[in-house]
């Protein structure tokens, strides 16, 4: 693409899972693709790793064999409070665990290999006009798309210039992600609290843990570093004290984003079509951001193969779908979760919860299922 300004079907705006994965399937229905990212793979980012077993069937579609990549089968869940009180459960569909390192570097290899382009840049501005998008690149590379998807993750200064409301909000929240070695069970995926906020542990491939909680900034910005964080305020819950003491780090330093916003935002804003966690952010305890973002590429994916034959009448008929879809997979998921993450912010109310669920042991798996799709068809 050499050209002053390149013409070209969807151009995506960021490279992660559901960025990637629009790029494959938009590029086996024979559109132009070019993915705009704005870092190089491999490359670990702050994630959770756990994905549900829902968007298996779409991966298969994509050609993308996660057990092939070393995921691991988990179909067991762990929660505990912070005083350490602990109650398991099966997981309704189940799920498996993979590194961001590993599955956004095989969907990227994937995406190029049927056609999609990607672009280590990163976009300063779109603009809108006569029914085309116009985009510009720090690198002050220029291109012209039909349908521009949104898909650079929770924060951008991108929002900043297309006038999203939540940014104007400051968040209080930061993630802390890294991977260990040591002792822990393949087919479980564990949540366990501590004052402020939680943590999530799971394997990956090559048998490493993934541990990644998510606190208060305001509350961890009072002690010297996140390792004085963890030893006092982590290892409260004798859970995460003997995960952290019983094993040794794969990562020299741990990974951290702040600023993670839960506050509403619109799937679609200046006829943008946002995938992932620019569309919305689930609360990490409910562990499925990973399945949301690749099932909300699967719902965009659909709607634009439909819309480029002529099967959507417009452009409003094509945004308006894709909104009424989105709304049915998501919407009680996300409200689920912030009702979950509101109560166990309070942890009287919380020991009250989990004395309630150890008494009646079915109705976590069916809070589960409310924040977790099913296993869904490929049309």
């Amino acid at each position: 693409m050499n050209r002053k300004t390149s013409k070209i079907d969807v151009l995506i705006v960021g490279g992660g899972l559901a960025g990637l994965s629009n790029a494959i399937h938009l590029s086996k229905a024979s559109l132009s693709v070019l993915v705009i990212e704005k870092n190089s793979y491999p490359k670990h980012k702050v994630c959770g790793e756990y994905i549900s077993n829902e968007v298996l069937p779409y991966l298969k579609f994509l050609d993308i064999d996660v057990f092939k990549l070393g995921a691991k089968k988990i179909d067991k869940f762990q929660l505990s409070t912070t005083k350490s009180k602990l109650i398991s459960s099966t997981l309704p569909i189940g799920g498996f665990g993979i590194s961001r390192f590993c599955l956004d570097n095989a969907l990227a290899n994937k995406a190029m290999q049927v056609g999609a382009e990607i672009l280590q840049d990163s976009v300063e501005n779109i603009q809108f006009l006569n029914d085309k998008f116009s985009v510009k690149t720090k690198d002050k590379k220029r291109f012209e798309a039909k349908i521009v998807i949104g898909a650079y993750g929770k924060r951008s200064s991108l929002d900043i210039k297309l006038n999203r409301q939540f940014i104007k909000r400051k968040s209080p929240y930061l993630a802390v992600k890294t991977h260990v070695k040591g002792d822990f069970p393949d087919d479980v995926v564990a949540l366990h609290n501590f004052e402020g906020g939680y943590c999530g542990v799971s394997k990956v491939e090559n048998d490493s843990i993934n541990l990644c909680y998510i606190t208060n900034f305001d509350a961890f910005k009072t002690y010297k570093d996140i390792e004085e964080f963890q030893h006092k305020i982590l290892y409260k819950n004798t859970f995460l004290k003997d995960i952290f003491n019983n094993t040794s780090l794969v990562f020299e330093e741990p990974l951290t984003i702040s600023q993670i916003s839960f506050d509403n935002k619109k799937p679609v804003e200046n006829h943008i079509i946002m995938c992932g966690d620019t569309a919305a952010l689930i609360h990490p305890l409910c562990g499925n951001g990973m399945s949301m973002a690749i099932r909300s590429a699967q719902i965009a994916s659909l709607l634009i193969v439909k819309y480029f034959n002529s099967e959507s009448s417009n452009r409003e008929a094509l945004e308006k779908q894709y909104l009424r879809d989105w709304n049915t997979a998501f919407k009680l998921r996300l409200k689920t979760g912030h009702l979950i993450a509101d109560l166990f912010n309070q942890p009287k109310l919380s020991e009250v919860l989990m004395k309630g669920l150890k008494w009646f042991p079915g109705v976590l798996p069916y809070i589960i299922k409310r924040t977790h799709g099913k296993v869904m068809k490929v049309k």
